[in-house]
């Protein structure tokens, strides 16, 4: 049973999420399970920061554009350890790998990754490289990039709530059941940090990210009847890499 959440707790809400989040040295006794989910877009906020200021420093060094969001999809991938790639990696071997749920399943479990996985790895990289160059060469890399890692984590936590498990076990059955207050939050701070940081055209990679997370949730509820973690780990790469063309479009 999770402790009541007074402000003290759900301080320490933000360490215990970064620690399931990303690799970064944080202790966490995960005691307080989906209730923390909330904190899950404030994780994004300090992940994004960290890369942002990385980029930043690769600019001042006068590395081109290019080279910056090459830099960045570096920094993003070592502080999380790569997990919402191999969850998107997963996801698309096991949905489009199997026939039927336990099939899907059996493969998402599996640690070897296939050929849909690669191909998803790949154009996930290319388009993420791609966006971030553009934004990088329009000046706009910095703030995009913090309102993005932590939009793109709002899904997560709203899958968690909406949806069943589609198993026992896993990291998402660990957490357990996000309830509507949780949600809530994450979406509150991750869509005031949005519009806060890019202004209006924060609206476009709201929409955008609500396309991307809700298709994502469709086709698993449709597939596997539920959400994993893996499932989870592949909205937040998808809904990103949405966010991130759309506000390369409009803004670049």
């Amino acid at each position: 049973m999770s402790k009541p959440d007074t402000p003290l707790v759900m301080l320490a809400d933000i360490p215990a999420s970064i620690g399931l989040l990303s690799r970064m040295p944080v202790k966490t006794d995960g005691k307080r399970g989906a209730a923390a989910a909330w904190a899950f877009p404030v994780v994004g906020l300090i992940l994004g920061a960290l890369a942002a200021t990385i980029g930043w420093l690769a600019q001042t060094l006068g590395l081109s554009a290019s080279l910056t969001a090459g830099i960045i999809l570096v920094t993003l991938v070592i502080t999380t350890g790569a997990m919402h790639e191999d969850g998107l990696a997963d996801t698309v071997d096991g949905l489009w790998g199997g026939w039927d749920k336990a099939r899907r399943l059996e493969i998402m479990k599996d640690s070897h990754i296939g050929v849909y996985g690669v191909i998803a790895l790949v154009l996930s990289l290319i388009l993420r490289w791609a966006a971030l160059t553009a934004l990088a060469q329009a000046g706009l890399l910095t703030t995009a990039l913090i309102a993005i890692a932590a939009l793109s984590r709002a899904p997560m936590v709203v899958m968690m709530a909406m949806m069943p498990g589609a198993r026992d076990g896993g990291l998402s059955a660990s957490v357990g059941q996000v309830g509507t207050k949780p949600a809530m939050i994450a979406v509150g701070i991750a869509s005031i940090t949005t519009i806060t940081l890019l202004g209006w055209s924060g609206i476009s990679a709201i929409v955008a990210v609500i396309i991307a997370g809700s298709t994502t949730a469709l086709i698993a509820q449709n597939k596997i009847d539920g959400q994993t973690g893996d499932i989870l780990g592949a909205s937040q790469q998808i809904s990103e890499i949405a966010a991130l063309m759309v506000l390369a479009t409009a803004l670049a």
